[in-house]
């Protein structure tokens, strides 16, 4: 009996152990964070880890901006776009528990003008629909209506303007992540709290929550003495660009926050949704639905934490890890910088990574070899693993990008291409507006009318397509641009298809059908 208990008491220590090494010791993740920085260019990183309730790291490395050289640390603000979807979902929560919504109303009952391609997905259409990207729309379908910034388009706008949206799949069959429903989940949060959705967040989450620096919007913040600069790579070299976020988008990702309050944000949510203060935000029931499978993804085959399911709940992406412990996350994205959150509220560990230049591959590598070493996984090398499929991916796009152009000098030189009056107008599309094209000084130009931002010269590249090359290089999202032309040889429509695959999804250009008008 003795020996059975002195087992047992050996069993235990050694998990105990286990858990109490299984921290990546801080020198380490040091080390790693620095090199995170050089392999993918990335001026400035921050990083939080919560365990058992305890903040056990938060540090900042490298610059805020590759102008004023200051240094990036745990208060440093960034925009954590995306990461804004579980905000605008735990609020929705909150209104259902107060009576005013249910996850189910049509989304009609609350926005009576709001109307989609098909009528009877129109009348079908429910508030969990609008933030589980089940739409039936294409990914990111409509994302011009906001971004890159520069834009007139209002809320009022998009919610007019998605009738016009064409579905590429049926209704709820497939996941296609979409942020415009947010933009519109937002407009119901307002409607039903009589509060703007910035000032909801606020008032409602952050300040019970303790996110003491956070805003709800770039513009709602007053000190600006610590916050990043954005950085993307362009043309081969990693610059610093305007801060982009449209006002009209703050549901969809607008909250600028940083790591000590992200951390906050975390350990609220594994406390069970209960302040430090013990004050309960949202009924069990509700938190409870938030972290529940709503549209299912597949889990792709080697899986490298061997789960079984993948999928996204109410404003978050749900998997599990490693022998069933569920994991609650999410990523965002803006031009020149990208973010990831990501909670294991089985092991009470929360990861919080913020960079101010937009490449996924330094947050993966960061936040998996965290978790790793809570899971018990030797290392397994992330950062050559993703640092390899950086440098491929970059050369891949390069040289698309190389060949187009190549081809493009050569048909500069083609006798048979359209002349000027045969292509020249305004071509419009039913929701994002005109785009003019017109020539002058021997070169053609292409604009947006209703999102400035979008100017660039109009290229050849064959005698029925040209290649629209955008003035701000930052963008990297030169397009081909498909004529179709009458029986007299005019042009009379027009598409859009992306150049190279690093083009961000919001560059939603494909998505336009242009008729010309004059």
């Amino acid at each position: 009996m003795f020996k059975l208990k002195y087992t047992f008491i050996l069993f235990i220590l050694t998990i105990f152990s286990f858990q109490i090494n299984a921290q990546i010791k801080e020198k380490t993740l040091d080390n790693l964070i620095q090199k995170t920085l050089t392999t993918f260019d990335v001026p400035g990183i921050s990083v939080g880890i919560l365990k058992d309730g305890k903040m056990v790291y938060s540090k900042g490395f490298g610059v805020r901006s590759l102008t004023n050289k200051k240094e990036m640390n745990e208060n440093t603000l960034v925009g954590v776009a995306s990461n804004s979807k579980g905000f605008t979902c735990f609020a929705l929560a909150m209104m259902v528990d107060a009576g005013k919504l249910n996850w189910d109303d049509k989304v009609r009952k609350h926005i009576p003008e709001f109307q989609l391609y098909d009528a009877w997905v129109t009348e079908n259409f429910t508030v969990r629909d609008l933030v589980t990207h089940r739409s039936g729309m294409g990914l990111g379908a409509g994302d011009l209506m906001f971004f890159p910034e520069g834009n007139d388009f209002k809320v009022k706008d998009v919610i007019n303007n998605v009738k016009y949206l064409k579905p590429e799949t049926s209704f709820r069959s497939t996941f296609a992540y979409n942020n415009n429903m947010f933009i519109i989940a937002g407009e119901v949060l307002k409607r039903i709290s009589g509060l703007s959705w910035e000032e909801f967040i606020e008032t409602k989450i952050m300040k019970p929550v303790g996110m003491t620096n956070s805003k709800a919007s770039y513009n709602r913040v007053t000190d600006r003495s610590n916050i990043i600069d954005a950085h993307t790579r362009t043309e081969g070299k990693v610059i610093q660009i305007p801060h982009d976020w449209s006002e009209t988008a703050n549901a969809a990702g607008g909250i600028v926050s940083n790591v000590k309050d992200m951390l906050t944000w975390a350990n609220f949510l594994m406390n069970d949704a209960v302040t430090a203060s013990g004050k309960r935000l949202l009924s069990t029931n509700q938190f409870h639905e938030l972290w529940q499978l709503q549209t299912p993804l597949k889990v792709n085959k080697g899986d490298w934490y061997n789960s079984n399911f993948k999928g996204y709940g109410l404003g978050w992406f749900l998997t599990d890890v490693k022998g069933g412990y569920k994991q609650v996350y999410h990523t965002g994205g803006l031009l020149g910088t990208v973010t990831q959150f990501t909670m294991i509220p089985d092991l009470d560990l929360g990861i919080i990574v913020l960079t101010n230049q937009m490449n996924g591959n330094a947050f993966n590598t960061i936040t998996n070899t965290i978790k790793d070493s809570y899971l018990g996984y030797k290392n397994r090398n992330w950062l050559k693993t993703y640092g390899d499929r950086n440098t491929k991916y970059l050369q891949y796009n390069d040289s698309i990008k190389a060949s187009i152009y190549k081809k493009v000098e050569i048909a500069k030189s083609d006798e048979n291409l359209p002349k000027p009056s045969q292509i020249v107008g305004t071509y419009t599309d039913n929701w994002f507006g005109d785009v003019i094209i017109s020539f002058d000084d021997n070169k053609y130009t292409i604009k947006s009318k209703r999102s400035t931002d979008i100017t660039g010269q109009l290229l050849p590249f064959n005698q029925t397509t040209y290649v629209a090359k955008w003035n701000n290089r930052s963008f990297d999202a030169d397009v081909f641009v498909n004529f179709t032309f009458d029986e007299n040889g005019n042009a009379k429509s027009a598409t859009m298809k992306y150049i190279a695959p690093i083009t961000d999804f919001s560059f939603d250009f494909h998505d336009l059908n242009l008729q010309k008008i004059d």
